[in-house]
């Protein structure tokens, strides 16, 4: 149930209903309207639903806007809607005020959904994808990893919660000179730790982190020295074999202690191996797209879809460049597993990437302008007694995924991570993220569930049974403090529907603490078990349904809502 969306639904059918009505009697004359603007009021004072229809039709009407108010106020009809009066302000303003009823729909519409208030249907329903994170196998994740993981996850949960099909993918670069360069700088230290550090020289193009050391220790501790007797060929091959299948196992379990849990994890290898890359290029080759210059390098026409160059596909060695792969994955995205919509979080390093993707796959047919949604993310800086934090204090090296899970709950980096837009940079301070008061949102929001709690048990305790929210008499929730929560409870619905067609999950966040805010005011001005039972009866209905509402706001997030702190 959408609460909010019936309100503004009933405001928009009994404005049009009144302004046929005044056609009819002839107070206004006929003529093309448009569809009646209803929004809600930035000063509470003004109503609860407001519309701005009479300034709308001034034109097409040709008449005052307050003339066309008046009109349409006196055939108003509200006994069957959610509405108790409809007032006239300013110019022609029609303010609304929501009669008792809709607070008690409100109400039971939490309980009559349970685990799942605040899901909607939507009208047009997508099959959709979302990448993210898809960091590189040759290393640790980093900072930027961990912030889009937590967008790309919260994403994916609003847009599954608002109706949609939704596949979580992990892109898993497994081919290319990256991977070579990662089995030969782990070949490299491998020899080092053999035969000494001077048996050979390091590259310094190679990868140099401690996990590359970490992988050679292991291979000694597997084979000893042996890998040196095999052919150059075949010690590459174990290496390689035994390298990024052990990092990928380690990103999945990362991941997966921060509450990410991917439906795919898809290969870049097995586009390759199974000739894809090449079948695309040649698909583009066909349309056009394409030219070959004298060296035998294949080249995109991106100048022709308005980028600043061309870009190569093909080099003249004859390798497929990391674009060409790029082209040929998202065309297996939509052609061969029919994604209606594809999503990626990237680094805002990559935006000038994402309009030449866009264009390859216009020229391939497949509609990459308004099908593929590229989602810029900026950078974090880690903040720590008001200094920048780079390095891990465990390692002394740059700070990672598993370092940040190391120093902080993974409920508290995922909800600092999602508590800002992806285009907004962002300060993620760890000694906040830790604190066990109200400055930290995320205690604050969580202290709120476990206030309700205790507040049930304890009226359980004391021999007060729980009424049953379906059949409670809800009427006596009448005051401000009251109906305050109330309404905030029946916007989750449509904070997770704006969440998702704004591509911004951190909105979850924001109504998490505006409603544990307004729940705290609630229970400071409202005496829960007092001498009025019915009273008592509804308050506690109301503070069920705030805790089942708070529950799904965090269950959304992916942070837990405990019952006691």
């Amino acid at each position: 149930m959408n609460a909010y969306e019936f309100a503004r639904t009933e405001a928009a059918r009994v404005v049009e209903a009144a302004y046929r009505k005044a056609v009819q009697a002839g107070e206004l004359p006929e003529g093309e309207i448009p569809a009646v603007a209803v929004e809600t009021p930035k000063d509470a004072s003004n109503g609860d639903w407001a519309s701005t229809f009479a300034m709308q039709c001034a034109k097409p009407l040709r008449m005052a806007p307050r003339k066309i108010a008046e009109a349409l106020v006196s055939h108003l009809e509200l006994a069957e809607s959610c509405f108790d009066t409809v007032d006239i302000a300013g110019p022609g303003f029609l303010n609304f005020t929501l009669n008792q009823s809709w607070y008690q729909d409100a109400v039971r519409g939490v309980f009559e959904m349970g685990a799942d208030y605040g899901r909607t249907t939507a009208q047009k329903p997508e099959k959709v994808m979302v990448e993210f994170v898809s960091a590189n196998p040759t290393g640790p994740m980093h900072m930027g990893n961990a912030r889009g993981g937590v967008l790309g996850d919260c994403l994916s949960e609003v847009l599954d919660w608002s109706g949609n099909n939704v596949t979580r993918e992990f892109y898993i670069n497994d081919a290319g000179n990256q991977v070579d360069k990662f089995a030969h700088s782990v070949e490299g230290r491998y020899i080092q730790e053999v035969r000494g550090e001077d048996a050979v020289a390091f590259d310094p193009s190679w990868y140099q982190g401690d996990d590359i050391k970490a992988l050679a220790h292991d291979l000694v501790e597997q084979y000893g020295g042996s890998l040196l007797d095999k052919a150059p060929d075949e010690r590459f091959r174990i290496i390689e074999e035994y390298g990024l299948p052990t990092n990928i196992a380690r990103m999945e379990r990362d991941l997966k202690r921060y509450k990410i849990d991917y439906d795919v994890w898809f290969r870049e290898s097995e586009l390759h191996e199974s000739g894809y890359v090449e079948e695309t290029m040649k698909m583009l080759t066909e349309k056009g797209a394409t030219y070959e210059t004298e060296d035998g390098a294949l080249w995109l026409r991106s100048t022709d879809f308005g980028c600043d160059k061309d870009d190569v596909l093909r080099r003249a060695n004859g390798f497929y460049t990391y674009f060409a792969a790029d082209i040929a994955y998202h065309r297996n995205k939509f052609e061969k597993r029919g994604f209606d919509r594809v999503i990626n979080i990237w680094g805002a390093d990559h935006h000038g990437h994402v309009k030449r993707l866009q264009s390859a796959l216009d020229a391939l047919g497949l509609d990459g302008t308004n099908r593929l949604e590229i989602v810029l993310m900026q950078l974090v800086r880690m903040m720590q007694g008001g200094e920048v934090v780079r390095m891990s204090k465990r390692t002394g090296k740059s700070l990672t995924l598993t370092d940040l899970l190391d120093e902080i709950p993974v409920d508290a980096a995922r909800f600092f991570f999602n508590s800002r837009a992806a285009e907004t940079q962002m300060e993620f301070d760890l000694d906040l993220a830790v604190k066990q008061d109200s400055d930290n949102p995320l205690y604050y929001v969580q202290y709120a569930h476990a206030r309700i709690c205790s507040v049930i048990k304890n009226c359980t305790e004391e021999g007060i049974a729980l009424p049953n929210p379906l059949n409670a008499d809800l009427s006596v929730l009448t005051g401000a403090d009251e109906r305050a929560l109330i309404k905030e409870i029946a916007l989750l619905p449509e904070e997770i529907a704006q969440a998702a067609q704004s591509r911004d999950p951190s909105r979850l966040n924001k109504y998490a603490v505006s409603l544990a805010q307004l729940f705290h005011r609630f229970y400071n001005a409202c005496r829960i078990k007092c001498d009025n039972e019915a009273l008592c009866t509804a308050r506690l209905t109301l503070c069920m349904a705030a805790r089942q509402t708070i529950a799904n706001a965090l269950r959304i997030i992916g942070v837990d809502a405990p019952e006691k702190m």
